[in-house]
């Protein structure tokens, strides 16, 4: 009988197992998640074990998660280092069922400790993003910041440095938006990116040759405690006030509430939240716990968010086409034989989008802007066809953006494939245009599907390359992995002139030419 019974026993627990095996496998969550939160995947399981909800995680900028999110994707939670724009793009209709702030982060500057100090910031209550903008427009502050209209930690910047600069205490209007002081602070602005984890490795790659960065402060203090920094950095709190990202947990899907109740009492618990920001140095969201040394002991005066996606869309596109100091891109486009058929074509595509023809969200901030300079260099077995426009107006029926589709429309593909040499070229072209016009920022793209075939070999470009003057190689290449090309390749080329890999063997070429533009 007791044989009988302990079987019993056995059986009961095994199917009770089974059955908790499954409600673990239904207490799944999708997150349409900010790419800056990817320092949190150490204590998803940590969360998964306290909640039993394992979280699925997908990174995506803040425009591009919105564009989704507008569009119906699949997820059951979003969460961003911000909220707002989201909210005022869906309007009262929208997906959005509820949302919970679970950590902040202001978004300010950090400074070369030597330069605060020199300039009479460290502990100067009454410094000013006036100040600070005449210090970027005279040349002696140069910094790091990200574009607005590719990562949120700029449009946070532009948002709050607008705000300041118009002296209302209201929520900004476009009646408010002072042009001339926001292109005074930008003039300073001398390295961008798509996304705030990139431009802080960048700084500290470039930081000889800059005074400062904008980013988020948890960013800013991870990399004084980086040990890779050669002068630490002041953060600076100016006397208008800052906007801090609050990273709002938001639910999507209504039937995951009881879910996300739970997983936001748990997010926002003391315990978590002393060790959340013990491990990402973001502040804590409840005042029950006690702000670590590490801070410093700063009031943040908050600045008010703009009420109107009128205005927002005016910032962005005032700064892309008035503000920022002018770009100069340079495309470097493999047209070899291999391309032939479906590669050309989804090339052409998604080079004529970037000319006003795609009026996603992310298309709209993503083509060609106005004062940009525009150079096409196609090549095969050696350099094949190139020529330069001048964008004097952004929209799509403009004379230099039809120019740009008449030139991508007449690629042809024929011939081998002479990476190389087409990007020797480029850096020559490069060095000539900055001689003439050394005040624009300058970048390459580099698209190739397949391996050097023809012409100069890599080690003899990397010898030319470091013949270059300074200036000429601090302009970035950004690869794109195209078809059969290969990675080892185009990462060594990113790598070696301080640029970025993008990938289209997993994404379309659509999607990476939009997000290259971030960083151009």
């Amino acid at each position: 009988m007791r044989t009988r019974n302990t079987f019993i026993l056995i059986i009961t627990a095994f199917a009770l197992a089974i059955l908790a095996g499954c409600g673990s496998s239904s207490n799944k969550i999708k997150v349409l998640a900010g790419s800056e939160l990817k320092d949190l995947e150490p204590m998803l399981d940590q969360i998964r074990k306290e909640t039993g909800i394992s979280l699925e995680m997908e990174y995506i900028g803040t425009l591009d998660g919105a564009e989704e999110l507008m569009a119906g994707a699949d997820v059951d939670l979003a969460w961003f280092s911000h909220g707002k724009y989201i909210t005022l793009l869906q309007g009262p209709q929208g997906r959005l069922v509820a949302q919970e702030k679970i950590m902040l982060s202001p978004v300010i500057l950090g400074v070369k400790q030597s330069k605060a100090q020199d300039w009479g910031w460290v502990d100067n209550p009454n410094l000013t993003w006036r100040d600070i903008a005449e210090k970027a427009s005279n040349g002696e502050l140069r910094y790091a910041m990200t574009n607005p209209a590719s990562s949120n930690s700029g449009f946070t910047s532009l948002v709050g440095v607008a705000a300041a600069l118009s002296g209302s205490a209201d929520a900004l209007t476009i009646e408010d938006i002072d042009n001339e002081a926001l292109q005074a602070f930008f003039k300073g602005q001398v390295l961008t990116a798509g996304s705030s984890g990139w431009l802080a490795e960048s700084y500290v790659r470039e930081q000889d040759k800059l005074d400062g960065i904008i980013n988020y402060e948890s960013v800013l203090l991870q990399l004084d405690e980086s040990g890779q920094l050669r002068e630490p950095l002041y953060l600076v709190y100016p006397q208008e006030g800052i906007i801090t990202a609050d990273y709002p947990l938001m639910l999507i899907n209504g039937d995951k509430r009881e879910d996300y109740e739970k997983l936001v009492e748990y997010l926002r618990s003391p315990e978590f939240q002393k060790e959340l920001m013990e491990r990402t140095l973001r502040r804590p969201v409840i005042p029950q716990v006690q702000l670590s040394s590490k801070f410093p002991d700063q009031l943040l005066v908050e600045l008010p968010f703009p009420n109107s996606l009128e205005v927002i869309d005016q910032l962005i596109f005032a700064y892309l086409d008035e503000q920022r100091i002018p770009s100069h891109a340079i495309f470097v486009l493999d047209v070899s034989g291999s391309m032939e058929g479906s590669r050309l074509d989804d090339l052409k595509n998604a080079l004529t989008n970037l000319t006003g023809l795609d009026t996603s969200l992310t298309g709209r901030f993503a083509r060609f802007r106005n004062r940009e300079r525009i150079t096409m260099l196609a090549f095969s077995n050696d350099v094949q066809d190139l020529q330069t426009f001048e964008i004097d107006d952004q929209t799509s029926q403009s004379v230099s953006m039809q120019g740009v589709r008449n030139y991508v429309e007449s690629l042809e593909a024929d011939g081998g494939t002479a990476i190389f040499t087409a990007l020797d070229f480029a850096y020559q072209l490069a060095a000539e245009a900055h001689k003439q016009d050394p005040e624009r920022y300058y970048s390459i793209v580099l698209m190739s599907d397949g391996e050097n075939t023809d012409g100069i070999s890599e080690g003899q470009f990397l010898a030319a390359y470091q013949n270059l003057p300074e200036e000429i190689r601090a302009i970035k290449t950004f690869t794109i992995l195209f078809g059969r090309a290969d990675r080892d390749t185009m990462e060594s080329i990113a790598e070696t002139t301080g640029g970025r890999m993008f990938d289209a063997q997993s994404e379309s070429l659509n999607i990476i030419f939009k997000q290259i533009r971030g960083y151009q």
